[in-house]
Formats: structure tokens, C-alpha cells, sequence
């Protein structure tokens, strides 16, 4: 009698969830995005270390070097720069800019969109107004116009593409507090008299973050790309600074000569943002309980 009773016990605890890992590694694809991710983040992390030589130094001598030259894997670009040692570089500047912009703009666009959730009498109309006329400015218009107020550069960008990823973080975390707040446990919380800040800070926010983090990760690859875009009209970082669009744009001017110059961080951005895609599409799927066996 006793192991039958016990039996169903056992049957009822909820089973033992693979970690987020493991579960990314099941797929194939997603395997290879996050591997390439991290070495891109790595290489970017220790470009000083990795760099064969100073991203600033020239050699004109050099100027437009075919890939496979000797001591120029990748060749040189118009100024006798090693391709190398400027992707690497690059990829600090791209990277940085695309970190800043989704967790200053997510950071904004996350708080507004929990207080429209929370507070939908009196601040859900107002808040989502707002950010639907934030939405009908296009990126590159917004980063035109702060160009124009503080001039071309890499917090101008920065700035541009924090605007425009407020409204959409917004909608991603109203969209998801609105479904944690119909939970029986946000009303057990707030008929213990929780206050309005520690409920959102404790429950609302953490059973949120899942939403946000997926969003947050194909959001980066968006950002590189239009952050790219706004180097290539000349918006952001100015030369000699390396960074991918930037270095597409110089490279343009050679097409028929030496295509590698944009060629390559055309490829390289191609990659990054693919990955960036793919590992946020296998997030997305690794954490929805739906699709969990």
C-alpha cells in the first residue's frame, strides 16, 4: 500500500529542466552561432593581444595589398593598414556601440513599458503613444538629426540607435507584464501589502527577463547593422578610428582596384549579425516552456 501511495508523489514533482546550454547545443545551428559569437567577443575583448600590429601605423608602400601578400593575410587597405589588425580593432568599436545602445536604450525601453503594464489606468495610453510616435522616426532619420545637433561621431550613434530600441523594448515588456500580472501570485503579493516598486522590482521584472533577454539578443545584431549603416554615410566613427561600416566606406572608393577593403567587413558584419539572429531565434526556443520536453 505504502509503494503504491508513494508513487504518485513521485509522478507529480514537475521534472528536471536541462540547462540553457545544453538546450542551445542541441541544435546544430545554434551550436555554431554562439561559438562564433564568443570568438567574436573574445577577439574584440583582446584585440591589443591579437593585432599583429598598431591599427594606426601605415605604410604607404603597402597601399591596397591583395590578401595572401607576405605578412598580409587579409592584404592592406588604402593607407597600407593590415586588414587584421583593423577588423579586430573594428570589431571593439561595432561591438561596443551595439552593447551601449541595447542596454541603455533596452534599460529605458524595459522600465517604460512595466510602468504602462503596471499602472494601465493612468500611464498605459500616454507611455504607448509615445512610443508609437517613436516609431514612425527610421533610425537613420534620428541619427541625422542628432548628427546634426552634436555632431558625426560614435556617441552620436550611440545615441540614434538608443532612441530608436526604447520603443520596442517597450512593447516587448508591457506585452509580457501584461500576461505576468493576470498570475494568481501578483495578487497573493500585493494582498500581503507589497509596495508598487518591490513588486515590480521582485515578481513583474525577473518572470520578464526571458522576453527582454531574447529581444535583447536579436535587437544587438539590428543594431550593428544600422549602426554600421550610420558609420557608412559618415555619422559615426570618423577616421582614423576603426570600425566596420566606416572601413566599408573607405573600401568603396576601390571596388575595382581592391574590393577586399570592403569586402571583408561587409563579411564580417554579414556574420556577426547572422549569428546574432540565429543564437536569438535558438534563445527564443530554449526558453519557451512550450517547447521544453
Amino acid at each position: 500500500m505504502s509503494a503504491t501511495t508513494a508513487q504518485p508523489a513521485a509522478e507529480v514533482r514537475p521534472p528536471r529542466r536541462a540547462g540553457l546550454l545544453r538546450r542551445l547545443l542541441r541544435d546544430p545551428g545554434a551550436a555554431v552561432a554562439l561559438v562564433f559569437a564568443v570568438l567574436i567577443v573574445l577577439a574584440a575583448v583582446f584585440a591589443p593581444l591579437l593585432a599583429p600590429t598598431d591599427p594606426y601605423d601605415n605604410d604607404l608602400s603597402l597601399a591596397m595589398q591583395p590578401p595572401g601578400s607576405p605578412g598580409l593575410p587579409l592584404g592592406a587597405d588604402s593607407q597600407g593598414r593590415d586588414m587584421i589588425t583593423r577588423l579586430l580593432y573594428g570589431l571593439r568599436v561595432s561591438l561596443l556601440m551595439g552593447v551601449a545602445a541595447v542596454a541603455f536604450g533596452g534599460s529605458i525601453g524595459a522600465l517604460l513599458g512595466f510602468l504602462a503594464a503596471f499602472y494601465q489606468r493612468w500611464l498605459d495610453g500616454p507611455i504607448m503613444r509615445l512610443m508609437d510616435m517613436m516609431l514612425s522616426f527610421p533610425a537613420i532619420l534620428v541619427g541625422l538629426a542628432i548628427a546634426a545637433i552634436f555632431g558625426p561621431g560614435i556617441f552620436s550613434v550611440v545615441l540614434a540607435l538608443s532612441i530608436a530600441t526604447v520603443p520596442l523594448m517597450a512593447r516587448i515588456a508591457r506585452s509580457s507584464a501584461l500576461v505576468v500580472m493576470r498570475l494568481d501570485y501578483i495578487e497573493a503579493a500585493r494582498a500581503t501589502g507589497m509596495t508598487d516598486f518591490r513588486l515590480i522590482w521582485r515578481h513583474l521584472a525577473p518572470n520578464c527577463l526571458s522576453a527582454i533577454f531574447v529581444f535583447g539578443t536579436l535587437r544587438f545584431g539590428q543594431v550593428i547593422l544600422l549602426g554600421s549603416a550610420l558609420s557608412f554615410l559618415g555619422l559615426g566613427a570618423q577616421p582614423p578610428t576603426p570600425e566596420l561600416g566606416a572601413m566599408a566606406s573607405e573600401g568603396r572608393n576601390f571596388l575595382f582596384f581592391a574590393p577586399h577593403i570592403a569586402v571583408i567587413p561587409c563579411v564580417v558584419i554579414f556574420a556577426i549579425v547572422l549569428a546574432f539572429n540565429v543564437l536569438g531565434d535558438a534563445l527564443r526556443d530554449a526558453l519557451d516552456p512550450r517547447l521544453r520536453v
